[in-house]
């Protein structure tokens, strides 16, 4: 199985990409920590049918504490974690202009702190073990900027940066970092492909399940040799 043995740390897990890629890791015969601020029992009920070694953590990415004990209590229950699925964020969507620095901070603080406090904190356990998966959810936003998620834009190009810069530092260790980036995306619940269907050349919205395959193949040893690389999977997007 392409996870077997492995122990994969999934932020943002509740719903949407975090879910699917969750279930998908447990398809793939990995132990899963479902880590989010909503109530993630949903997918906790799915990812049992594939693999007993689950846990569930709430977690508030943006809060440092926290975070770093959410990595603690996972690598206390399993051993390790194998693969860091930075999933978690918000996009608020705001005119620039009429915006606060509050609105600005908390984006900051949850899109790309959190990222980098889980990321901090699981990589001494991934050197130690001279293996190790980071995947960050960046997205479209964060290459092309999009003027209705100016914040939101930002803090992706950031996720991105750090992709790359981490990249470097830790890929000699045995680790690899990497970015996958979604573009139009069909709201959870929603099985209307047709909805966001403006905004790609192909003429849909992708699906949560198109998302999580990219991830999960980065997140897999077949994807060994890749590392400080963003993927866009946006349908060939139309650049609005």
């Amino acid at each position: 199985m392409r996870f077997k043995e492995k122990t994969a740390f999934v932020t943002g897990a509740a719903k949407g990409i975090g879910k699917a890629t969750a279930i998908g890791l447990a398809k793939g015969g990995a132990n899963v920590i479902l880590a989010d601020i909503q109530d993630t029992t949903e997918t906790y009920e799915e990812v049992k049918q594939y693999t007993d070694r689950v846990m569930q953590i709430k977690l508030d990415i943006s809060v440092e504490e926290d975070a770093r004990k959410a990595i603690y209590d996972a690598l206390s229950e399993f051993g390790k974690v194998d693969i860091l699925i930075n999933n978690a964020a918000i996009f608020p969507i705001a005119d620039f202009l009429n915006s606060t620095s509050e609105q600005w901070k908390k984006v900051i603080d949850v899109n790309v702190l959190g990222t980098m406090y889980l990321s901090h904190a699981v990589l001494p356990s991934m050197i130690e073990n001279h293996y190790g998966r980071i995947v960050n959810v960046g997205s479209v936003a964060g290459v092309y900027g999009l003027s209705w998620f100016v914040d939101y834009s930002m803090s992706k190009g950031a996720v991105i940066s750090f992709t790359k810069a981490l990249a470097k530092a830790v890929s000699s260790k045995g680790i690899t970092v990497n970015c996958v980036s979604p573009g139009s995306v069909v709201p959870a619940g929603s099985e209307n492909l047709e909805e966001v269907k403006n905004f790609s050349f192909i003429g849909r919205g992708g699906t949560h399940e198109e998302m999580a395959n990219v991830i999960l193949f980065v997140a897999s040893d077949e994807a060994s040799y890749i590392s400080g690389q963003n993927y866009l999977v946006d349908g060939c997007r139309k650049q609005m």
